[in-house]
C-alpha cells in the first residue's frame, strides 16, 4: 500500500474538537499512514500556544521564579484534550516528567519540543497509530546541522517497523542524545523529511487556511486559491515573502519527488493548493501563479563612465558589501551604472563606511542610495508563452499612478520583479492583480 504524510499544524490539534477532525480526515484515506503532529496552537483570539507558553515556563525556571501556575494551565489543556476523548494515554505520568525536567533546569530546545512530544502522545493513542519519537530517527550533527543522510536511513529503517505511526514535529536529537529543535514551524520540516524517509505518495500540510492565496489578503480582498503551483514558482514567492509553509520543509520532498497538498483542517472538502514537482496540466492555467512583494529595500546606484569596458568592476563593488557584511537580492545593471538592491536594514550603520569603500575600490563617478523601495515579484510559468505580460503589467501600474522605480526579469522567465516606493506597495500589488486575475 502506498503510504501519504499528513501533518497537522497547531490550529488543527488546538483542541478535542480538532483532534475529532484530524481522525475523521486520516480515517478517511488509509493511504494516510503517517502522521506529524504540532503542539496545540490558540484556540481563539486572545488564546496562547502551547509552545510559547512552554519557553515561558523554561525561562521562569532559569531565573529561579515560580513557573508551576503557568504550566499547570499547559497541563490543563493536554489533560482536557485527553479527558474528553476518552483516552488511556497515561499523560499525566509524560506531563509530571516534563514538569521535573522544567524544575531541574532543562534548557530551551528540551522544553519547547515537549509540546509536539505530548500532542504525539494523544494523537497516537486517539488514532490507535504506533508512536515514534522524534529523537530516534531525526539526527543533528554537533554543529546542530540537520544529518539529513543519516536521518533518511535511520528513520525509513525505523518507519518500517510501523506501518502506521504518528511522530512529533519540530526536534530530533544531537548526537549526545539531546533534544534540538528546528527553528518556529518547524513542524513542517519535520512532515517533509517524514514523506521523503517513508518513501510517500503524497505529502498533505493541513492547516487552518484554504491553500495557497495568489496574493496577500491583507492587501488583496478574498484573492484566488492557487490550484497548482510549481517548486520553482514557490520558491520565487517564498523569497518575497508569500509563505503557507516553513521554507526548509520544501526542499527534502523536492529532492525526492514528491508533491505536497495544503489543505485545510476546518474545510477537508476544498481542493487545497498542490505544490508538484511536475505540472499535472489538470489545473486551470493562469498566465500568472501569484504576486509577493516586500517592502524597506534599498539601492544602492553607482556610475561610472566606460564602467562596462573596465574588468573586474562589478567584483570589486561586491567585495565592498561583503567587507560591510552585507547581502545583495538584485544587481540591474546598465553600460555605465550598476545597482545594488539590498535591505534597508542591513545598512544601519554602514552607509558611510560603504560608500566610501566603494570610492576607494572603483573611483566611481558617482554613488548614492535612494530607500523606502519595495519589491514586488510577479510569478507564473505560463508567462513564458503569453504574450503581451509586460506591457499588461506595466500598464496596470501607469493606470494606478505608479511609478515603477526598478525592473528585473529573471533570467527563467517565470518571474517579473519592480521596485516601486514604499507607499505604493499596496496599490501596486492589487493593480497588477486586478489586472491578471479580476
Amino acid at each position: 500500500m502506498e503510504a501519504k504524510v499528513a501533518k497537522f499544524g497547531g490550529s488543527s490539534l488546538a483542541d478535542a474538537s480538532q483532534f475529532q477532525k484530524v481522525r475523521a480526515i486520516v480515517r478517511s484515506d488509509p493511504e494516510r499512514r503517517y502522521v506529524v503532529a504540532s503542539a496545540p496552537g490558540m484556540r481563539h483570539a486572545g488564546d496562547n500556544k502551547i509552545t510559547d507558553m512552554l519557553y515561558a515556563c523554561q525561562r521562569m525556571a532559569t531565573e529561579g521564579k515560580p513557573f508551576e501556575a503557568l504550566f499547570a494551565q499547559i497541563a490543563g489543556r493536554y489533560t482536557g484534550i485527553a479527558g474528553e476523548l476518552g483516552l488511556g494515554v497515561d499523560i499525566g505520568a509524560a506531563l509530571e516528567d516534563i514538569r521535573r525536567a522544567l524544575g531541574a533546569g532543562c534548557d530551551p530546545d528540551f522544553a519547547a519540543s515537549r509540546g509536539e512530544y505530548l500532542s504525539g502522545l494523544l494523537l497516537a493513542d486517539y488514532l490507535g497509530y504506533a508512536f515514534v519519537d522524534a529523537a530516534h530517527g531525526i539526527f543533528f550533527d554537533a554543529d546542530g546541522a540537520l544529518d539529513a543522510e543519516r536521518v533518511q536511513t535511520g528513520l525509513s529503517a525505523l518507519l518500517q517497523e510501523h506501518p502506521r505511526a504518528v511522530v512529533p514535529g519540530f526536534y530530533g536529537a544531537l548526537p549526545d542524545g539531546r533534544v534540538r529543535t528546528f527553528s518556529r514551524g518547524g513542524s513542517d520540516i519535520t512532515g517533509a523529511i517524514v514523506a521523503r524517509a517513508a518513501g510517500a505518495s503524497l505529502y498533505e500540510n493541513w492547516t487552518d487556511v484554504p491553500g495557497w492565496l495568489m496574493a496577500d489578503p491583507r492587501v488583496v480582498d478574498q484573492p484566488q486559491v492557487i490550484d497548482e503551483i510549481t517548486y520553482r514558482e514557490l520558491r520565487e514567492l517564498s523569497y518575497m515573502g508569500a509563505t503557507v509553509l516553513h521554507e526548509d520543509a520544501i526542499f527534502p520532498v523536492r529532492k525526492a519527488g514528491i508533491d505536497i497538498m495544503i489543505r485545510n483542517t476546518n474545510a477537508p472538502d476544498q481542493p487545497g493548493t498542490r505544490i508538484a514537482h511536475v505540472p499535472s496540466g489538470e489545473a486551470r492555467q493562469r498566465v500568472i501563479t501569484g504576486i509577493a512583494g516586500r517592502k524597506d529595500f534599498s539601492v544602492i546606484s553607482i556610475e561610472k563612465a566606460m564602467m562596462n569596458a573596465e574588468l573586474g568592476f562589478g567584483r570589486r563593488v561586491l567585495q565592498a558589501l561583503e567587507e560591510s557584511q552585507i547581502s545583495f537580492e538584485h544587481l540591474p545593471t546598465g553600460i555605465d551604472t550598476m545597482c545594488v538592491i539590498c535591505n534597508e536594514h542591513q545598512l544601519d550603520g554602514k552607509r558611510e563606511q560603504l560608500v566610501r569603500r566603494i570610492y576607494e575600490l572603483t573611483d566611481p563617478d558617482s554613488v548614492e542610495i535612494h530607500s523606502q523601495m519595495a519589491l514586488i515579484a510577479t510569478v507564473g510559468r505560463g508567462m513564458v508563452h503569453a504574450r503581451g505580460t509586460s506591457a499588461r503589467l506595466f500598464n496596470a501600474l501607469s493606470e494606478a499612478g505608479v511609478n515603477v522605480r526598478m525592473i528585473d526579469q529573471g533570467s527563467s522567465e517565470i518571474n517579473i520583479i519592480v521596485g516601486v516606493n514604499n507607499a505604493d506597495f499596496e496599490r501596486a500589488v492589487r493593480a497588477i492583480y486586478a489586472a491578471f486575475v479580476e
